[in-house]
């Protein structure tokens, strides 16, 4: 845990850099709200944006835009960071309005999410495409009417056998273990995103990516 006095410092350099710059991006860590879904598997992106708020000296607990949003300078770049509050299968009703309100185009909108076809300890960055079979980044999709914004999916692993629940398993909480292995990633998700923002989707690629 970081030195409280550490984290003072790091709200305010935070705050005098972004305080002048526009919000050119939009970073979206999808999930669900309320504490019983605090560790589930689907709330990796939640999970993520606050390893980003302790990282860069930030708090993530403003209500806008159907969201709890707050901002960040991240390489230079000045974002918007947003965990919709509408529940997973209507995140795009978030992203849409933020998106709108700064003017902020497809590229520049980078989503967290979790995913159930890589195994826990898996990650990979994609700069476009299918939802995978994610549900919130299905309906992003759905409401900006594209798939060209690039995402980090994040491995939660297969559901265990094939009569399982799949939404019972993403809501599933994750064993001690597999939280290690989890909050081991954020940090190498955190220098990718940081490429991503610079707009170096290969980079980002080469740090993330693996099984």
């Amino acid at each position: 845990m970081a030195d409280i006095f550490d984290i003072f410092k790091k709200l305010e350099k935070n705050r005098q850099a972004t305080a002048t710059a526009p919000i050119t991006h939009l970073v979206v860590g999808l999930g669900n709200p309320g504490d019983k879904y605090k560790i589930t598997r689907h709330n990796m992106g939640f999970m993520f944006m606050d390893h980003l708020c302790e990282k860069y000296g930030v708090t993530v607990n403003r209500s806008k835009f159907s969201a709890l949003v707050g901002e960040a300078n991240i390489a230079g770049k000045r974002a918007l960071l947003m965990k919709p509050q509408t529940f997973m299968n209507a995140s795009g009703e978030a992203v849409q309005a933020a998106a709108d309100f700064y003017k902020i185009p497809l590229e520049n909108i980078i989503v967290i999410c979790d995913d159930i076809n890589l195994s826990v300890g898996g990650m990979r960055v994609r700069a476009k495409g299918s939802d995978g079979g994610q549900r919130g980044v299905r309906d992003i999709i759905r409401i900006m009417g594209a798939d060209t914004f690039p995402r980090i999916r994040i491995g939660v692993g297969a559901k265990p056998n094939p009569d399982y629940d799949l939404a019972d398993w993403v809501l599933s909480n994750f064993t001690a273990d597999e939280l290690k292995v989890v909050r081991s990633l954020f940090p190498i998700a955190a220098d990718g995103l940081e490429q991503l923002l610079l707009g170096d989707v290969d980079k980002a690629m080469q740090i993330c990516n693996r099984k």
